[in-house]
């Protein structure tokens, strides 16, 4: 049997053990007539507060203990809130015997208290709460992780995110770094004039991209529903209607692989401009990253394995030029109307060293030196404008070249973190576009592509009543968080990311 096995049974007994002995001392504590659980507590201000307040100042404040060091008739202890931490200096002499006796025998780290007292600078220089009332605001039955040594298991940290923001005060950052950029987000485009809007994530089909959707069933209506994948076509509705400028952040659902940087709940943005195009979008969108960067106060990111500099404006990175400047050919060689040539693909693909084989789509032979090849260079956020039409279906096409579409991505270091259009708003062309997406999903699904469904009619019905130039764009807000906080997976800036269930859960 291996240590790791005998170790299990052993640590689980004695954490039984101490919660037992807490849930006594809890009932103690009741018998000699005190409340470990009260209803209200006194706090005027916050424990960073306390910290800053003057030598002399009376301090009322609460929070956790997060450590104590008893030294007989006194005690040194770090109280802490979501502002930050400050000292306590408890004596007997100061708190009252009973007191005294009571928080020697009854307080422990992990607490939570209120303290009431006087602030005074110690031989150390640090500023401390002379205490001269200490109250039980809740008795923590487990033990605090010992650093739970550093609380450093991934999958300990993520299942009970708690212990993880209890132990490594880092993670409490990250989270406050994510309220602040999305924030800074929503101002940025507030203040430009859009309009924050909300559409539905239950939805009778799924559409606006091509992803396995989750699936439920509504018992009233008698249908199915999908959960949403995009908010492309009710966002192009409100477009039609004569709303110009909006946005909207909100939670997207695929039912697909989870890694590094797939969640199958996310955050997604997507905004809309009447009268815009593709470079309105790449404007506007070293407005968004370079100001949220501002909001968190860091103009240079490391980011896997590079320093980032975030200060806008982005390069313009257009990709015919790119292609003959790296591969030493014209892009058009490998296109062939909306589709590849496949040959001429294979050459180049070959003449790199890209390994494909027969089964390889002719996208990914295209994303691999594009992505692989091309973008290796570019370290800081990049604005990678004129795709081709062939990995581009969805965008209108560049006036006077079918081959190339208005349309971007970013990406910083081989990481997309954002896509727009020039949006399509010819009806036909549109409908055509829906055809040739459900014929791809019905041979997916291996039916008829023929006489496949068409996803969203009444999109099309919409777009009929007119609607003007549009630039529209996609973001994802977790793979921005992700670079502009330095992190390697999405899993560490979603509070709670989707895991596979244990097998005592089940």
């Amino acid at each position: 049997m291996s240590t790791e096995k005998t170790q299990q049974p052993q640590h689980n007994n004695a954490l039984n053990e101490i919660i037992a002995q807490r849930y006594a001392e809890v009932e103690e504590i009741r018998q000699q007539g005190v409340t470990p659980y009260p209803n209200r507590c006194e706090k005027q201000i916050s424990c960073q507060e306390a910290k800053n307040a003057e030598e002399g100042a009376e301090a009322v404040t609460a929070g956790r203990l997060v450590q104590l060091r008893l030294m007989g008739k006194a005690a040194f202890a770090h109280l802490r809130d979501f502002s930050g931490r400050v000292q306590l200096y408890i004596a007997k002499d100061q708190l009252g015997e009973e007191p005294y006796a009571f928080f020697k025998k009854h307080i422990a780290v992990g607490d939570f208290v209120s303290v009431t007292g006087h602030v005074f600078v110690t031989k150390t220089g640090e500023k401390t709460i002379k205490a001269t009332k200490l109250t039980l605001l809740s008795k923590a039955i487990r033990p605090m992780p010992e650093k739970y040594h550093g609380l450093q298991d991934t999958e300990v940290r993520f299942r009970k995110r708690h212990l993880d923001l209890i132990a490594n005060e880092e993670v409490k950052d990250i989270f406050i770094k994510r309220a602040k950029i999305i924030s800074s987000i929503r101002r940025t485009l507030d203040e430009k004039g859009f309009l924050e809007v909300e559409t539905p994530i239950l939805n009778p089909s799924s559409g606006g991209a091509i992803a396995r959707p989750f699936e439920t069933f509504h018992n009233a209506l008698k249908m199915p529903l999908f959960m949403r994948i995009a908010l492309e076509l009710h966002h192009k509705r409100l477009i039609i209607g004569g709303m110009d400028k909006i946005y909207e952040i909100g939670h997207m659902f695929r039912n697909e692989g989870i890694d590094t940087t797939h969640n199958p709940e996310f955050t997604m943005m997507e905004l809309y401009q009447a009268y815009g195009d593709v470079n309105t979008m790449a404007d506007l969108f070293d407005e968004i990253l370079g100001n949220a960067a501002k909001a968190i106060g860091v103009e240079k990111v490391n980011f896997r394995g590079y320093e980032v500099d975030l200060r806008p404006p982005y390069k313009r990175l257009y990709i015919p030029q790119a292609w003959q400047e790296k591969f030493g050919r014209d892009i058009h060689e490998v296109l062939n109307g909306r589709q590849f040539n496949r040959a001429k693909l294979e050459e180049v693909a070959r003449e790199q060293g890209v390994k494909f084989t027969a089964d390889d789509s002719d996208s990914a032979i295209f994303d691999e030196l594009f992505e692989g090849k091309l973008l290796a260079d570019y370290h800081n956020p990049v604005i990678a404008l004129d795709y081709p039409t062939a990995v581009s279906p969805f965008s209108k096409t560049k006036p006077g070249d079918p081959e190339l579409v208005e349309r971007f991505e970013v990406f910083v270091n081989g990481q997309e973190l954002g896509n727009a259009y020039t949006e399509l708003n010819d009806p036909a062309d549109q409908l055509a576009r829906l055809k040739d997406q459900a014929a791809a999903k019905a041979i997916a699904k291996g039916e008829d592509a023929e006489n496949a469904d068409i996803l969203d009619a009444d999109y099309i019905e919409a777009m009929e009543s007119g609607m003007p130039p549009t630039g529209g764009m996609g973001i994802g807000i977790d793979r921005i968080i992700m670079m502009l906080t330095g992190q390697d997976s999405i899993r560490e800036i979603i509070l709670f990311p989707t895991l596979k269930k244990l097998e005592e859960e089940k």
